[in-house]
């Protein structure tokens, strides 16, 4: 019998935390830039049919016994079932918010996602799409929120996740950063970014503590 993962301990506090920081929105304006090209949002690269057809929990057991030359294929088998709506209109919905996005729209793209919000409000993809182009469009507050209720949906969101990191990063916030991405690396061992992002972090607190 497969065993059901649970989402890292930490998600619910975060979630919470989100909520406070949408009251603070004018922290956030000076970073729109930054977090636009770097929050880690992203289009998916195409996924196999038969790629698509193994189950959630099982990609996310396959995930963690990942190595190098594995694990971005198995992101990419993750990602391919959150965009799963569970309806043929709403995959079409979101997959034309996702063009937009790549073409340089966000006003079209938060059309599109709110579309696919208000029919579709237990799908967290719509609101993750959604708070992409929030960003690309330096509204903060809105982001955020679509933020919080992509975590609320999946707390098991690794791309949710990684994006709130940056926001910590931007506001020097590291405590906090190298907390969340702890909890992407229980969820993701080889994501290369978040090993990375840690390695740079507390060389940056070693520096500070000197």
């Amino acid at each position: 019998m497969l065993m059901l993962l649970p989402a890292p301990s930490g998600v619910d506090r975060w979630v919470r935390y989100i909520g406070l920081m949408i009251t603070q929105t004018h922290r956030f304006k000076c970073i729109v830039a930054a977090l636009f090209l770097g929050v880690g949002f992203s289009l998916p690269l195409p996924v196999s049919a038969q790629d698509e057809q193994t189950p959630l929990d099982q990609l996310y057991q396959e995930l963690l016994g990942a190595d190098e030359d594995s694990y971005a294929r198995i992101e990419r088998q993750i990602i391919a079932q959150w965009e799963k709506s569970g309806s043929p209109a709403m995959d079409l919905l979101l997959r034309r918010g996702q063009e937009a996005l790549q073409e340089g729209n966000p006003d079209v793209a938060v059309q599109h996602f709110s579309a696919v919000v208000d029919h579709a409000p237990e799908f967290s993809e719509g609101y993750f799409g959604r708070a992409t182009s929030y960003y690309a469009m330096g509204l903060i507050g809105p982001a955020l929120s679509d933020i919080e209720t992509t975590l609320r949906l999946n707390p098991r969101h690794f791309e949710a996740m990684r994006g709130l990191a940056n926001i910590m990063r931007e506001l020097e916030r590291v405590d906090d950063a190298l907390e969340l991405y702890a909890l992407i690396l229980e969820l993701n061992p080889q994501s290369p970014e978040a090993r990375q992002a840690v390695d740079t972090l507390q060389v940056e607190l070693e520096g500070r503590a000197l």
